[in-house]
């Protein structure tokens, strides 16, 4: 019983659908939403299973390299460790003298925190009792390696206490680039974060447990959440440790002088004091140098050092606790897939409604120019947005929607091709194609009623002929005689709507309808002149038959303007464009009437219904009212004789 109330409500639910909703929406409406849907679905199959994830870290680098440089932050200063000191020191790791002196000669000029990237685990001597001494300052911050085994650990200094150890890991993702900053990695805070706690410790600012999630971590007005696994971009990010995205604010973070310079005490104190100074390598021959997204489009010095890169984590630690600059942010990742399914109508509406190529290319590149800069300058709001699945979502759409505008031209094109044939004029196929999306609806032309004017022809004693030749003698001539007749009536913009054994319907007037009188006028001009020119080649051709021995012929036409049905035909397996109405059956009742009144050649006759149309431009012969075969009342008759020399049909 369930079942069957079931069955019965999804079958309302289709009637609902077909007679409600389909039926009202336009013409393809259907194909383009599962264009999109699919779309869609297909774009959120790839970024779920991470094969854009390199894609849209790429555009992040780019996003990065484009925005305005934030300039040096003046709260920093880097002592690096150069080339040019190892070859003044002759050494190619310092002396743990050398690195005490170093420290000693900050310290008189009251930095807030110095931080040394460089692992002491081990003595260097000369001086290690020296610099056990220096490293007792509180306001020096040491480094230790966690490492991926315990083969990789590198322990910090002896002798220095827990509160003032920290790591030195980066997070290298796998492209190589840095993008991402470990801010804790099992009890030890990250090494700039150690020296960003020194800083802000001096301001009154303490880490504290976020109100909202006792997990993540508060200091001063920035919460600082941990990344996810699908943060941004990212799909598969390895999420262990409390991370955050790094970001760069300029190629140059920080103000830098050299060992030598620090040794030599060629310092302004007021590049010191308050300052968070990192000392550490930027020698090549330090290898301490990683990818950043300024990699690409650097010229030179393609790599950063390690000492720069967590000189950016600290300038953007103290920004976000200071509320100068926040912290990147991601949009929930339900609303990526509002966007991705909004990107995606919009390429399906403009490949839909745009049809021509090159107004298309312009069109999308302008949508997709307009999606890149949404998402740049959301990244310049400090929000990662990902742009590569609406992009591709967009351009799929666009591509899906353009692909199914050609197959239904392609089918549009072949149902008019049946319908109408070849045997229109080529003005009256453009009109038709120019309007075939108002004309077609469901793959046929719906009826439509319209004043047209038709015209019927047939052989005097064909069936005599017929008997008289070989049946492929007798195709051979006929389709001479067609061949011509359709000539004509294609130069009069006519369509030859069928033939009729050794006649044609040709109609004038379809499939556009006239909505002028003075445009049912000229249909009407144009079928008595294209009459009168059929007469004509068919003298030419009797001369022809007889030079060649075939027999020659007398042809009757029949003209009539009227109102009339027309549209498709048939069904899905067979479909003509079918000319439909009482018009119809009186032209050809004015071709076939009064057989016995034949003339030489060729014989029009015309209804008033057409006459009044001509506008004195033929000469006729009344023939009076006639009664004709199936119609009670009488017809007015005429023949049209010529046309009249000055007139312009």
């Amino acid at each position: 019983m369930v079942l069957k109330r079931l069955y019965s409500w999804h079958g309302n639910l289709q009637k609902y659908w077909k007679e409600k909703i389909q039926s009202r929406l336009p013409e393809g409406t259907t194909a383009i939403a599962c264009i999109i849907l699919t779309t869609v679905g297909l774009t959120l199959g790839l970024k779920h299973f991470g094969l854009l994830e390199s894609l849209e870290l790429r555009a992040y680098d780019a996003f990065v390299r484009l925005r305005a440089d934030q300039g040096t932050d003046p709260r920093l200063l880097i002592v690096a460790i150069t080339e040019d000191d190892l070859r003044q020191q002759q050494r190619s790791t310092m002396t743990d003298q050398t690195i005490a002196q170093v420290l000693q000669n900050l310290e008189q000029y009251q930095p807030r925190s110095i931080g040394l990237d460089l692992y002491r685990d081990l003595p260097q001597e000369p001086g290690n009792a020296a610099l056990r001494e220096a490293l007792k300052s509180p306001n020096i911050i040491t480094i230790k390696k966690l490492g991926n085994t315990e083969s990789d650990t590198i322990p910090a200094p002896p002798g220095v206490p827990e509160e003032r150890i920290s790591i030195n890991d980066l997070l290298i993702d796998p492209d190589g680039v840095i993008r991402r900053s470990l801010l804790f990695g099992k009890t030890y805070p990250a090494f700039a974060l150690g020296l960003a706690f020194q800083y802000l410790e001096a301001e009154g600012i303490v880490p504290q447990a976020s109100p909202q999630n006792p997990d993540d971590m508060q200091l001063g007005a920035a919460t600082f959440v941990s990344l996810a696994a699908d943060s941004g971009g990212y799909q598969y990010n390895d999420v262990r440790g409390y991370q955050m995205l790094l970001d760069y604010r300029t190629r140059r973070i920080a103000r830098q002088v050299t060992l030598t310079e620090v040794l030599e005490g060629k310092l302004k104190p007021e590049w010191v004091k308050d300052k968070v100074v990192l000392i550490g390598t930027t020698a090549p021959s330090g290898k301490d140098l990683f990818y950043t997204p300024f990699s690409a489009q650097a010229q030179t010095d393609h790599q950063m050092p390690g000492v720069e890169i967590h000189a950016h984590i600290v300038s953007q630690i103290l920004n976000a606790a200071l509320n100068q600059r926040p912290l990147v942010g991601f949009l929930p990742e339900w609303s990526e897939g509002v966007w991705i399914g909004l990107c995606a109508v919009l390429g399906g509406a403009l490949a839909w409604r745009v049809r021509h190529p090159v107004m298309l290319g312009l069109g999308n590149l302008a949508l997709l120019t307009a999606l890149g800069s949404t998402s740049f300058g959301l990244l310049t709001q400090s929000i990662w947005f990902p742009v590569v699945a609406p992009t591709i979502a967009t351009t799929l759409a666009a591509a899906g929607t353009v692909t199914f505008r050609a197959q239904r031209s392609q089918r549009q094109h072949q149902m008019v091709m049946t319908l109408l044939g070849q045997n229109t004029s080529k003005e009256i196929a453009d009109a038709l194609w120019e309007n075939r999306d108002r004309l077609l609806e469901s793959g046929k032309l719906p009826g439509q009623k319209l004043t047209a004017t038709l015209l019927f022809t047939d052989l005097q004693g064909f069936s005599s002929i017929s008997e008289q030749m070989p049946p492929e003698a007798l195709l051979e001539w006929l389709n001479e005689f067609l061949e011509v007749m359709t000539e004509e009536v294609q130069n009069y913009h006519g369509i030859i709507n069928k033939f009729t054994g050794d006649g044609v319907m040709a109609v004038f007037g379809v499939p556009i309808p006239r909505t002028h009188p003075q445009e049912i006028a000229i249909d009407a001009q144009q079928a008595v002149a294209c009459a009168l020119v059929m007469g004509d080649r068919l003298t030419t051709l009797n001369q022809s038959w007889q030079q060649r021995g075939l027999f020659s012929v007398q042809m009757r036409v029949g003209i009539y303007t009227g109102p009339i049905v027309v549209g498709s035909l048939g069904g899905k397996n067979r479909l003509e464009y079918g000319v439909i109405g009482d018009s119809v059956n009186i032209a050809s009742r004015l071709e076939s009437c009064a057989k016995e009144r034949h003339v030489e050649g060729c014989r029009i006759l015309i209804a008033e219904e057409t006459l009044i149309h001509l506008q004195d431009r033929f000469e006729v012969e009344s023939w009076g009212a006639m009664a004709l075969r199936g119609k009670q009342q009488l017809v007015e008759v005429y023949r049209v004789v010529s046309q009249h020399p000055s007139s312009d049909s």
